[in-house]
């Protein structure tokens, strides 16, 4: 009876990070981390491995409606996601050898910065700009082949572009999937900061494109997860099934709400999560909090 209880509780608690997810961009992962440690007491080590499971789960549903609706950039996604896939191996073996070290509390204080640091590019969102050029195409522009094309609902157009600086949107793809195995996120913000500031290209097409990516990079670092034995069955099965209604209910609200004021909302929840992270790790530590 027990064990029913908290298969409900879990489910519960991962169809509102999945809503809380899908309101402000960042995803379900994200918030759900916070709340299985902080709320409900489950090892960080255990809630990052259900979070890549649900962020897999999301990422597969979300990512071929947005593949059909012709905005994602796939070429730019796989040619990003070597260097995501590598940084997510590198991420899953640093954060496996700090757990057996004993150092769980640098897990909880890097979350909770990273949680803090996502807040600016996922405000940013909220208010979206038509895109427009700030550089000319470089060499990688026409190397790579970053040009694309897709049609605006709002604006009722075609809106073509191109991308800029592939080696620059390399190094913080690499961080980006580095970040994700540390800490079972899809670190989504951080894909799109680089797509968008390093590579200047339309925030539909870096958040969707950083959508089709994130799958990837969790698949990989789950692996290693797995391996390890960080991956419990009955913590990531309520997980990705909430997680994935929770973001399914969040993406329809969405459309009836006045999304500013509510991602605003949210974003207040998000950083008091990623403070009391950072408190968490701190008191771990031994400091007086």
């Amino acid at each position: 009876m027990y064990q029913i209880l908290v298969f409900i509780e879990m489910l519960v608690a991962s169809v509102i990070a999945g809503f809380i997810g899908a309101l402000t961009g960042l995803g379900g992962g994200t918030v759900l981390v916070p709340i299985y440690t902080i709320m409900m007491g489950i090892p960080i080590i255990y809630a990052v491995g259900a979070s890549l499971i649900s962020t897999i789960a999301t990422s597969s549903g979300s990512a071929s409606a947005y593949v059909k609706e012709g905005i994602t950039n796939i070429r730019i996604g796989i040619s990003l996601e070597i260097a995501t896939t590598f940084g997510a191996i590198v991420g899953s073996l640093t954060v496996v050898t700090i757990y057996r070290l004993g150092l769980a509390y640098i897990i909880y204080i890097i979350f909770g910065v990273v949680l803090l640091f996502s807040l600016y590019p996922t405000y940013k969102k909220i208010s979206p700009r038509p895109w427009t050029p700030i550089r000319k195409p470089d060499k990688t522009t026409k190397i790579f082949n970053l040009y694309g094309e897709y049609y605006d609902e709002v604006r009722k157009t075609n809106v073509k572009y191109y991308g800029v600086r592939w080696w620059l949107g390399l190094i913080v793809m690499f961080m980006a999937g580095f970040i994700s195995g540390l800490l079972g996120i899809g670190s989504g913000a951080l894909k799109v900061l680089g797509m968008d500031a390093a590579m200047d290209l339309p925030i539909k097409v870096t958040t969707t494109t950083s959508n089709f990516m994130i799958g990837v990079t969790a698949a990989t670092s789950s692996g290693i997860y797995w391996v390890n034995g960080y991956i419990q069955p009955f913590i990531a099965a309520p997980t990705a099934i909430g997680v994935l209604a929770g973001s399914l209910l969040g993406t329809r609200a969405l459309v009836r709400m006045k999304g500013r004021n509510i991602r605003i909302i949210f974003l207040v929840i998000l950083g008091v999560l990623g403070a009391e992270m950072i408190f968490r790790g701190l008191a771990l530590m031994g400091w007086p909090i």
